[in-house]
């Protein structure tokens, strides 16, 4: 069975917006059988040396299937998505999906998660030069992303895949601001992501796990 390592206990303030939510959806859709190992942020358990054993930065989610361990939330996504054979059997089919995981967290993630660290307070704002700059940057990426969903339902193939999970949870981080509103086919990707069952699963999970509801989490 995979043994998910993920949160326990946070800071109420980060509630919602680990990254362990994204793996937990991917074992969800793809219907792996899984446990979770809580680890308490707030206690100091990420720095202890049987975590940074299996997570080279002390970082969460990592994963153990059986003995094969693996950190950072994409690598951990492609791989689930291989044991379950939830990737296209075709070359360039298998392609596309792993550039969209890498679009998702190389091109689009830095900007967006730097306006979602400035909104919160972890990062001052900057001159409004610099502002406009990082708005000007979401804006050229999600543009791209625009033009990329035109006739299409999900990012990366026909049928819903691991870069949709990657994509979706990378725009939440951004979905208390307008922008995105401005670009219809992407907004609407989003909501019809964030309606699946397999989202609605893993946010009652993950409130559980943490002691919240899902009313909860922002």
């Amino acid at each position: 069975m995979i043994t998910l390592y993920g949160f326990g206990r946070v800071h109420p303030k980060v509630i919602g917006e680990t990254r362990d939510l994204r793996v937990l959806w991917a074992l969800e859709e793809l219907g792996l059988r899984y446990r979770v190992h809580p680890l308490d942020h707030t206690g100091g358990e990420f720095d202890s040396p049987a975590f940074a054993a299996i997570s080279p930065f002390n970082q969460a989610p990592v994963i153990d299937d059986d003995g094969v361990i693996i950190a950072e939330t994409g690598a951990i996504l492609l791989y689930l998505a291989e044991k379950a054979g939830a990737l296209p059997a075709d070359a360039a089919g298998r392609a596309a999906i792993v550039q969209w995981c890498f679009a998702a967290l190389t091109s689009v993630e830095p900007p967006v998660a730097t306006i979602q660290l400035i909104g919160g307070g972890g990062l001052p704002a900057g001159s409004d030069e610099q502002q406009a700059a990082l708005v000007a940057w979401t804006r050229r990426l999600f543009a791209g992303l625009e033009r990329r969903l035109e006739g299409r339902t999900w990012i990366a193939a026909d049928e819903f895949s691991v870069a949709d999970i990657l994509l979706a949870t990378v725009l939440r981080e951004i979905r208390q601001t307008a922008l995105l509103g401005d670009y219809p086919r992407l907004r609407a990707f989003y909501v019809r992501a964030l309606a699946r069952p397999a989202w609605q699963r893993t946010l009652e999970r993950y409130a559980e796990r943490l002691g919240v509801t899902v009313a909860d989490i922002p």
